[in-house]
């Protein structure tokens, strides 16, 4: 897979190994579960909803942080240190988890918040450095190659996480349950900060700006500069436009499929097999999207990957619990199979394509913008979902009436330019 990569490209692929980790136990599984433990252990009858609240800040920090970033990184020597703060932040506050007493939900959350903040900056940054380390040729191998081990890297790192809460909850070990919760985060931070070492070591910035005074007020006023010149150009607009509808329809099926399963009657435990088999089938369908974009253009690939988002929706449309248990319980596997091989492949190349149509020399700044698009994705998808299924009482319609962002998707991308027009500056 990684043969004629170089170093900083095999570096800069491991990273999204190492972080995925956090996705899976702190921002998908286990935090949650520990912060309805810690809560219910401690009498507060408010703490989950400022569990909903903590993660929505977080979303909104994340955000608006995006493009000051962007503009902050693109001066020569920033980039890299910036990286390295947020990622050790992150790494930091992540361990900091198996610390805090969970008597005390309210550090807890604070803890959370912080290294989500920690989390999200750093993959902005990281992103960003996919024009510094590779050349436009070989962005789609790169980026796909970086979701799949990022899917891998998820995967392992979630199981071995979580091997020691499975036995507690199995009384396998007559352990409290809080240090398996423990456990899992402080193992979760030493992957991160393990697999993290050949970015820090071999990642370089090699595309910026020099320093200038006061460059951080001025960081702020590049942000309106750059908006400007986005707006300028016709193909990066429409891009930017398509991305964010077809990115809300996937965020939303993501966020809403554990609850739309539950609700449907999928138990707990075959909701966990489900989510590890699609991180699993994520990885290879990644990695073959980045070679189908190699021949057929990621332009082309991308579409049909939003085809695969609509027969998923369609998937959805037929889901009606009334049809037995047995049946919606294989279509639900076959949706989320089929999401497991679109997910990663989908996002991969949007983030390759969106670095060959912007100028190189700005590329930093540019990505700030591309991050806030994919931050607050998943709005609409999830609005729609709720507002179907609470109207009709049908929470299957709510999936299938998602296919409306990926179609309005597909028109709008129709317009912006083959990808293989682009050649190497």
């Amino acid at each position: 897979m990684f043969k004629g990569l170089s170093k900083e490209e095999k570096s800069w692929i491991m990273f999204d190994w190492a972080d995925s980790a956090y996705t899976m136990t702190v921002l998908t599984v286990v935090m949650s579960m520990y912060f309805a433990y810690a809560a219910e252990a401690s009498g507060s009858d408010n703490a989950l909803a400022y569990w909903g609240f903590a993660s929505g800040f977080v979303t909104l920090v994340a955000g608006f942080m995006a493009p000051v970033l962007g503009t902050l990184s693109g001066y020569h020597g920033k980039k890299k240190f910036l990286f390295n703060f947020f990622t050790f932040l992150g790494i930091a506050s992540t361990a900091a988890l198996a610390i805090v007493p969970y008597t005390m939900w309210w550090l807890l959350l604070i803890v959370f918040v912080i290294s989500g903040i920690g989390f999200n900056a750093c993959n902005k940054i990281y992103d960003a450095f996919l024009p510094d380390v590779s050349e436009k040729k070989n962005m789609d191998r790169v980026s796909s190659l970086g979701f799949g081990m990022g899917y891998i890297g998820g995967a392992v790192g979630f199981i071995l996480s979580i091997i020691v809460l499975v036995l507690v909850m199995m009384d396998v070990l007559d352990w409290p349950i809080v240090r398996a919760y423990q456990i899992s985060f402080a193992i979760t931070a030493v992957w991160w900060l393990v697999f993290s070492i050949p970015m820090f070591k071999n990642v370089k910035q090699h595309i910026g700006i020099e320093q200038e005074e006061k460059y951080i007020r001025k960081s702020f006023e590049r942000v309106w500069t750059t908006l400007k010149d986005i707006w300028q150009d016709k193909r990066i607009v429409l891009f930017l436009i398509a991305f964010f509808l077809y990115s809300d329809g996937v965020g939303s099926i993501i966020r809403m499929a554990v609850a739309f399963g539950d609700d449907i009657g999928i138990d707990q435990i075959m909701l966990l097999a489900v989510l590890l088999v699609v991180q699993f089938v994520a990885f290879p369908f990644a990695i073959l999207y980045g070679k189908m974009a190699e021949k057929f253009g990621a332009k082309n690939v991308i579409y049909f990957g939003i085809a695969t988002y609509c027969v998923i929706c369609m998937i959805g449309l037929f889901m009606n619990p009334a049809r037995g248990e047995d049946f919606v319980t294989v279509l639900f596997w076959i949706l989320a199979i089929l999401v497991g091989t679109a997910q990663g492949g989908i996002q991969a190349l949007s983030r390759s394509y969106f670095g060959k149509i912007i100028p190189k020399e700005k590329s930093n700044e540019y990505f700030g913008i591309y991050n806030i698009f994919g931050r607050f994705a998943s709005i609409i998808g999830t609005t729609m979902f709720g507002f179907v299924a609470l109207v009709t009482g049908q929470p299957h319609l709510g999936i299938a009436v998602i296919v409306v962002l990926f179609v309005a998707a597909a028109i709008i991308f129709k317009f912006v330019p083959d990808d293989r027009e682009f050649s190497d500056e």
